[in-house]
C-alpha cells in the first residue's frame, strides 16, 4: 500500500510536499528495490538545508518512499536510513541493535574477540563502521548524516557493550568527498595504546593509532584460517605482510618458516612482536623490509610452498582501473612464474572497482604470461561479519583466489 504525505496549499489549492527530496518521474525503481543510494541525476527537487539532515523522500507522484541522509555536495545526494513511513531515528537505533545481536550470535562459539560489529550499508547504516578489539571499539564515520548522529551512536554502543574505550579513526577518501575533515581520538572512556586480541587460537597485538584501517584486517579472518590449514610442512611467504597475522597463522598451522615482506618498518616490528606473542622465535623467521615488486623481481621463490599475496587497494577510483589491473597482473605474474610446482598461492584484491570477474581475468592473464598450469582450489570473499546487503552489491570489495601452481 502506498503512503502519501501531502498537504493542500490554501492559496493555490495545489498539493504540496513538506521539506523533502523529490525524485524525477520514473527514477524510483532502485529505491523501491531497497537500494540505499540516491544519485543527484535522479532528483527533481531538494529542499535547502544543512548537510547531514534527514529528509523524507518522495517519488515523482508524491508517494513517500522513506527517509534519507542528505548531502547536497556529492553525487550520492541521499542515503536511505528507513523505508516506508517508519520513523527514521527508530530505524537507525534498531539497525544498530540488530547488527550487535547478529555478531553476538556469529561469534558465540568462537574464541575470537576481534570482529566487525557494524558494516555500513551491509547493516542498513550507511557511513558507519564499528570494529571490536577486545575491550576497545574503533569507530569510522564516512558520511555527514552519521557524523551528526555520532554522539548518540556512541551512547548506544557504550550502554549496550560497556567497552573500556571507544576510539574514532575516520580516515577515508569518501569522507573528504563528503566535505568532512579527518578525525581521530578517544570518544569515550580511557585511551588504550594497544590491546591484545584473540582470533581462533592466535594472539595479535593491535595498536589503534598506528597503521591502516582500524588496526587489523578483520575481513581476512577466513583466509588466515585457510592458510593455517594448508601450511603444515611448508615454507610460507607473506607478501605485503603488514603486522604478520598471516605469518602467525602459518606457523600455528605447522609451517616450517614464515617470511614476512613489508615496506613499513613499524608494521614489520609489530609482526615480530606478534610472532613472539604466540611463542615463535622471530630470529628463525624472516622479516624483510622491501617493496614487494622489487623483492619479486630480485628474489627466488623456489623454496616456498605457500605464498600469501594480499596487496593494498591499487584502485581508489575508476580512473585508476587500467593502471591498477596492470599492477595486479604484474605482481601475480611474478609470483606465479617464480613458484615451484605443487606450491599454493592465496591472491587477493581489496579494490572495490576491480570486481570478481575482472580480478579473475587479470589472474588468468598473469598465469598465461607466466606459462604455468594453475588450478583454482577455492574462491573467497570478506569474512562473514562484513555483511553485504542483497540490495547493495557495491558492498562487495574483497575477493580472493586460492590456487595450486603446477
Amino acid at each position: 500500500m502506498k503512503t502519501t504525505t501531502k498537504r493542500e496549499s490554501l492559496q493555490t489549492g495545489r498539493t504540496e510536499l513538506p521539506r523533502c527530496l523529490k525524485l524525477k518521474a520514473g527514477r524510483e525503481r532502485s529505491l523501491k528495490q531497497r537500494h540505499p543510494w540516491i544519485f543527484s541525476g535522479a532528483v527533481e527537487s531538494l529542499s535547502p538545508g544543512e548537510e547531514g539532515e534527514v529528509l523524507p523522500v518522495f517519488d515523482g507522484e508524491g508517494n513517500l518512499i522513506g527517509n534519507a541522509m542528505i548531502n547536497r555536495r556529492t553525487s550520492i545526494v541521499g542515503r536511505m536510513v528507513s523505508f516506508g513511513d517508519r520513523p527514521w531515528r527508530g530505524a537507525v537505533e534498531e539497525n544498530i541493535l540488530k547488527a550487535l545481536e547478529l555478531r553476538s550470535l556469529l561469534f558465540s562459539q568462537e574464541k575470537t574477540d576481534a570482529y566487525r560489529l557494524v558494516n555500513g550499508e551491509g547493516d542498513n547504516l550507511p557511513g558507519l563502521v564499528v570494529d571490536r578489539y577486545a575491550d576497545l571499539l574503533v569507530v569510522q564515520i564516512t558520511t555527514w548524516g552519521m557524523e551528526k548522529l555520532k554522539g548518540w551512536i556512541v551512547d548506544i554502543l557504550q550502554e549496550k557493550l560497556s567497552p573500556k574505550s571507544i576510539y574514532e579513526k575516520s580516515f577515508s577518501p569518501s569522507r573528504r568527498v563528503e566535505g568532512l575533515e579527518e578525525r581521530e581520538g578517544v570518544l569515550r572512556g580511557e585511551p588504550l595504546e594497544e590491546v591484545i586480541v584473540q582470533e581462533r587460537g592466535m594472539l595479535l597485538k593491535v595498536k589503534p593509532k598506528e597503521g591502516q584501517k582500524t588496526g587489523l584486517f578483520l575481513d581476512q579472518r577466513e583466509m588466515r584460517s585457510l592458510v593455517k590449514e594448508f601450511s603444515r610442512g611448508r615454507r610460507v611467504l607473506n607478501l605485503f605482510g603488514y603486522t604478520g597475522a598471516f605469518s602467525v597463522a602459518a606457523l600455528m598451522g605447522g609451517a616450517l618458516q614464515a617470511d614476512t615482506v613489508e615496506i613499513s618498518l613499524p608494521a614489520l616490528e609489530n609482526a615480530r612482536e606478534n610472532l613472539a606473542l604466540n611463542g615463535f622465535d622471530p630470529s628463525k623467521n624472516g622479516f624483510i623490509p622491501a617493496d614487494v615488486f622489487t623483492f619479486l623481481r630480485e628474489e627466488k621463490l623456489k623454496d616456498y610452498g605457500l605464498v600469501v599475496l594480499d596487496p593494498p587497494a591499487f584502485c581508489k577510483s575508476k580512473r585508476d582501473l587500467i593502471k591498477a589491473c596492470r599492477g595486479y597482473k604484474d605482481i601475480n605474474r611474478l609470483t606465479i612464474g617464480g613458484l615451484p610446482s605443487g606450491s599454493l598461492l592465496l591472491t587477493s584484491s581489496c579494490s572495490h572497482f576491480v570486481d570478481e570477474k575482472l580480478f579473475g581475468q587479470v589472474v588468468f592473464e598473469a598465469a598465461a604470461e607466466a606459462g604455468r598450469d594453475v588450478r583454482i582450489l577455492q574462491r573467497h570473499r570478506m569474512a562473514f561479519d562484513h555483511t553485504v546487503s542483497l540490495y547493495h552489491p557495491e558492498g562487495e570489495y574483497l575477493k580472493s583466489l586460492f590456487l595450486e601452481i603446477r
